[in-house]
């Protein structure tokens, strides 16, 4: 493990993590229900699909673009982005990639874009416009960039991917510095572990209360953390069926706290 604390030794700019959405595939409230979630006048219990954006200096970086993504950078008033790591090919993480082309309008450069190899196929497939031999007009212009289960770097920062399973779906997680990110997860390998141990402040993804297939429940998410033991811990990818954000949150342990739309916090 020397090589995290050498890397931490390292990393001397502040990260500030912006949290652009923390709900699940069909968002909070979600269509048709009046459950006292859906109903709920606390902004915290309305949530977009889930994603983050991340400032580290001059650098922005936005980890998924679901259908949501347009709506959130508007919200968040974004005038620059550097790249995006996509976590898996799931749409609520990538139906948002066309929106990218009003970047290439006004910045007049092309979007870098991380992602694993089985990621990227996939959006080339939901996405071919994009990346015809005879390109649309209009169509975003993305730059690919292949990642494996290894360091690498983007604009001078090192990343660190985090090989996590979705059910029986491969799906990365990434830390930078001392903040890891995690979402759609439903098992850490040990190995994989030892890349999150040592963080200050985790994010992870916590669907339900009850046990589900592809996603870490409350309780299985609560039980990870107090084995990593960071100093801080949020919660991400929530349904309704978690419970009203204020009473959930009073119930969890001082160091985690469920994530909502438009929090900020620097790491």
């Amino acid at each position: 493990m020397n090589s995290f604390s050498e890397m931490n030794e390292c990393f001397s700019e502040p990260i500030r993590v912006t949290f652009l959405g923390t709900g699940t595939s069909i968002g909070v409230p979600v269509i048709t229900c009046d459950c006292p979630v859906c109903t709920s006048t606390d902004s915290r219990d309305k949530r977009l699909r889930t994603s983050v954006m991340i400032e580290i200096g001059p650098h922005i970086f936005v980890i998924d673009c679901g259908p949501d993504f347009r709506i959130q950078m508007l919200r968040e008033r974004v005038g620059n982005l550097d790249a995006v790591f996509f976590t898996h090919e799931h749409r609520d993480h990538i139906a948002g990639l066309d929106d990218i082309r009003a970047f290439n309008y006004v910045l007049n450069k092309k979007i870098d874009i991380y992602g694993t190899k089985q990621v990227m196929d996939a959006i080339q497939t939901e996405f071919p416009y994009i990346f015809s031999c005879t390109r649309y007009f209009g169509a975003p212009q993305l730059t690919i960039h292949y990642i494996e289960n290894a360091p690498f770097t983007v604009q001078g920062v090192e990343i660190i991917p985090i090989r996590v399973m979705h059910d029986k779906l491969p799906v990365t997680g990434f830390r930078i510095g001392d903040f890891t990110y995690i979402t759609d997860a439903s098992f850490i390998s040990e190995s994989e572990k030892e890349k999150i141990k040592g963080s200050r402040v985790i994010v992870l993804n916590a669907l339900r209360n009850s046990r589900h297939v592809s996603h870490f429940s409350v309780q299985e998410a609560v039980d990870l953390l107090e084995e990593l033991s960071p100093e801080a811990a949020y919660l991400t990818h929530l349904s309704h069926f978690i419970g009203l954000h204020e009473e959930v949150n009073r119930q969890l342990p001082d160091f985690i706290q469920l994530a909502y739309d438009g929090l900020v916090i620097t790491v």
